[in-house]
C-alpha cells in the first residue's frame, strides 16, 4: 500500500480531517497527520487564517517540511485548502513523491518550480467555491493541467470550501463520498 501525507486546513487538525485519513488507513495506507498548529483548531475559517497571519505562512511551509523529514521519500501529499501549500511544496520539490492531492486549494506551480516529471497530481474542488474562484486557486489549478501530463481537475457542484471535513458546517456528504472515492482510486494506482 502506499505512504501518504494528509494535511489539514487552516481550521486545524479537525475530527474530519482526521477522519478522512482514517478512510485512507482502513483502506490499508500508512497514513500521516502532522498537525502544524500544535493542538489548536478554530471554529472558522477566519480565526484559522488569523493564526496564520500570526506565525506566518513561511513557518507553516517549514513546519510541513519538518514533519517529513523522517518520512520515505516516495509519498503521496495529500492537502486540504491551506495544506495544500505544504502537499505542493513537498510534491513539487522533494525527490521521490509519488504523487499529490489538492483539495479545495492550487497555488501557481512557479510558487515552487516547475512541475516535476512523473509526479501524477489531482486537484479536487467545489465549482462556486468563493475561495478557489477568487483567490486564483481556480487559474492555478487549470495552469497545473495544462503543464502536467497527469493532473486532473474535478470540480463538484456547490460552494462550500472544506466540503470534505465532515466536522465542519461546510461539509457536502455527496461530494465528500466522491472525493473518498478518487483518492483511493489515486492511490491504488501509486
Amino acid at each position: 500500500m502506499t505512504d501518504v501525507v494528509v494535511f489539514h486546513h487552516a481550521q486545524g487538525l479537525t475530527p474530519g480531517v482526521v477522519g478522512f485519513a482514517e478512510e485512507l488507513r482502513g483502506a490499508g495506507h500508512t497514513v500521516h497527520t502532522p498537525d502544524l498548529y500544535d493542538g489548536l483548531t478554530f471554529d472558522t475559517l477566519d480565526a484559522g487564517m488569523g493564526h496564520v497571519a500570526r506565525i506566518g505562512t513561511e513557518e507553516i511551509l517549514e513546519r510541513g517540511t519538518r514533519a517529513v523529514a523522517d518520512l520515505p521519500a516516495d509519498v503521496v501529499f495529500v492537502g486540504f485548502s491551506l495544506g495544500v501549500l505544504s502537499a505542493q511544496k513537498l510534491a513539487q520539490t522533494r525527490p521521490g513523491a509519488r504523487g499529490a492531492v489538492f483539495v479545495s486549494a492550487c497555488v501557481p506551480t512557479s510558487f515552487f518550480g516547475p512541475w516535476p516529471t512523473g509526479v501524477p497530481a489531482r486537484i479536487h474542488a467545489m465549482d462556486a467555491d468563493p475561495v478557489f474562484r477568487t483567490e486564483g486557486d481556480a487559474e492555478a489549478a487549470r495552469a497545473l493541467v495544462d503543464e502536467a501530463p497527469d493532473a486532473e481537475l474535478y470540480l463538484y457542484p456547490g460552494g462550500g470550501h472544506n466540503f470534505a471535513d465532515s466536522s465542519l458546517p461546510s461539509y457536502d456528504a455527496e461530494a465528500a463520498a466522491l472525493l473518498l472515492e478518487r483518492t483511493l482510486e489515486f492511490l491504488q494506482e501509486r
